[in-house]
C-alpha cells in the first residue's frame, strides 16, 4: 500500500544508509520497523484518585495529596507524547 510521509532530512539519511548498507531498499528497511511495533497500545495504568484523602499515618501524604496528585497527572500527560 502506497504511503507518504514527510520526514526531517537526518531521519531520510539514516534509512537511506541502512538500507545501502543491506542492500534492500527503503521500504523495507520501514517495512521492518514497523513490524517491531506493537500493535497494540499498552494498557494505561490508572493512579487512584484518592491519594492521601484517608488518615495514612504518614502525615506529609495528608497535606500533599494535592502536590502529589499533581506530579502523577504530569507524569501521565508526558508519557502520551
Amino acid at each position: 500500500m502506497p504511503v507518504t510521509v514527510e520526514l526531517p532530512d537526518d531521519a531520510l539519511a539514516r534509512l537511506r544508509a541502512e538500507a545501502t548498507r543491506r542492500g534492500v531498499s527503503i521500504d523495507v528497511v520501514i517495512a521492518e520497523l514497523a513490524a517491531q511495533l506493537p500493535i497494540e497500545a499498552p494498557p494505561r495504568k490508572s493512579r487512584l484518585s484518592f491519594i492521601g484523602i484517608a488518615h495514612s499515618g504518614r502525615g506529609d501524604l495528608a497535606r500533599r495529596h494535592r502536590e502529589i496528585r499533581a506530579e502523577q497527572t504530569a507524569d501521565l500527560h508526558a508519557r502520551d507524547f
